[in-house]
C-alpha cells in the first residue's frame, strides 16, 4: 500500500449521503490521493454487516481506500475491525471523532469522544492492536466545546495512529464558525506523525495557504467537491480550467454510475448532485424543478443530457 507523505496530499472527507461508491470513483478519477467511505456505525456493521457494506463497498479505482468507523464501545469497535480485516481492498481503518451530527453524539461517537480523551485513547489502540490493515487513522476536532485539540492529537498518537486529519473547528462550531488554521498549525508542530488539515478548502489558491500556513502533510476537502469532483485535479496542478465538453461527461458518467450502485433510486438520490452541478447555470430553478418530478432513469438522462448540452453559465 503505497500511501506516504513525502508530498502533500489530497484526500476526500466522508460525508454521510453523499460520498458513495459512485462519487468516490467520480473524485478518483480527478486524482484525489485518498478517498474514505461514509462512516460506518461499528455498531450496525456488528449486527447488520450485509446492510453496512453497501456504505463501504469499493471501486476498483480506489487505492488506496480507507473506512471509516464510528462508535464508542470498544469490544464492538473490535469487533468491526474483525470484520473489516477480512475484506480485501482496505488499506486504512480510521476512527470518526468528529462528527457533530446530533444523532452520533447522543450514541457517544463522532465529536462526543472529544469530550473523554482516555476513551478516545483506548479506541484508537484498540483498532492499531486489532486491525489487520496497513494503517490506522483518527479524524477529530479541536475540542468540543473549547480548544483542547493538542492533548487529543497526543492521545491519538500515542495510542497508535499513524496520521491523524483535523477539522480546524470545535464541535460547537459546527460547519459555520471560522475555520481556526492557527490551532491546525499547533497541533503540527506537536506531533511527530503526519497531520492533514480540513475545513473550508475549495480552491487551488486556499489549499495551497493552509498547507504552508498550517505546515499541514494533506488538506481533506469535504463540501468543497460537492458539485465540483475535479477540484482535486485543480488542487494538486492548479488548474482552474475545464471544458464545458469535459464537466458535462463527467455528470452523465456519475449519474450512469449512481445507476448502476443503485438502481433506480439511483434517481432520486442524484437529485442533491445535480442542484450542486447547476450551481450558476442559466436556467437552473426551472431545471431542477422539473428534475425533482422526474424518477424515470431513461427520461432523467434525457433532460440531464439537454441541459447541460446548452453549456451556457450564468
Amino acid at each position: 500500500m503505497g500511501f506516504d507523505f513525502s508530498q502533500p496530499r489530497f484526500l476526500l472527507a466522508p460525508l454521510a449521503g453523499w460520498t458513495d461508491r459512485p462519487f468516490r470513483q467520480t473524485v478518483k478519477r480527478f486524482g484525489a490521493d485518498l478517498t474514505v467511505s461514509e462512516m460506518v456505525s461499528a455498531n450496525a456493521l456488528v449486527h447488520n454487516p450485509s446492510r453496512s457494506l453497501r456504505l463501504y463497498e469499493k471501486s476498483p479505482l480506489e487505492d488506496p481506500y480507507s473506512v471509516q468507523l464510528a462508535g464508542s464501545n470498544t469490544e464492538t469497535i473490535a469487533q468491526a475491525v474483525a470484520i473489516l480485516n477480512d475484506e480485501e481492498g482496505i488499506d486504512i481503518i480510521d476512527l470518526n471523532a468528529g462528527c457533530p451530527a446530533p444523532k452520533v453524539v447522543r450514541s457517544g461517537g463522532g465529536s462526543c469522544l472529544l469530550q473523554t480523551p482516555a476513551l478516545l485513547g483506548r479506541l484508537v489502540e484498540t483498532i492499531k492492536k486489532r486491525s489487520q490493515k496497513p494503517l490506522t487513522s483518527v479524524k477529530i476536532r479541536l475540542g468540543f466545546n473549547e480548544l483542547n485539540g493538542i492533548e487529543l492529537a497526543k492521545t491519538c498518537e500515542a495510542a497508535g495512529a499513524d496520521f491523524i486529519t483535523v477539522h480546524g473547528r470545535t464541535r460547537s462550531g459546527g460547519f459555520s464558525a471560522p475555520v481556526n488554521y492557527d490551532a491546525i498549525g499547533e497541533i503540527k508542530a506537536a506531533l511527530k506523525i503526519p497531520v492533514v488539515a480540513n475545513g473550508d478548502i475549495d480552491s487551488y489558491e486556499k489549499a495551497q495557504w493552509v498547507l504552508a500556513h498550517t505546515g499541514a502533510d494533506g488538506v481533506m476537502i469535504g463540501r468543497g467537491a460537492m458539485g465540483a469532483p475535479w477540484i482535486f485535479e485543480q488542487l494538486k496542478r492548479g488548474e482552474a480550467d475545464l471544458s464545458d465538453a469535459l464537466r458535462f461527461s463527467v455528470i452523465l458518467e456519475h449519474f450512469d454510475n449512481m445507476l448502476h450502485f443503485h438502481g433506480q433510486r439511483g434517481v432520486a438520490i442524484f437529485r442533491k448532485h445535480l442542484h450542486r452541478y447547476t450551481k450558476g447555470f442559466h436556467g437552473a430553478t426551472a431545471f431542477r424543478d422539473r428534475i425533482n418530478r422526474i424518477d424515470n432513469p431513461d427520461e432523467a438522462r434525457v433532460q440531464i443530457a439537454a441541459f447541460f448540452a446548452q453549456g451556457v453559465a450564468a
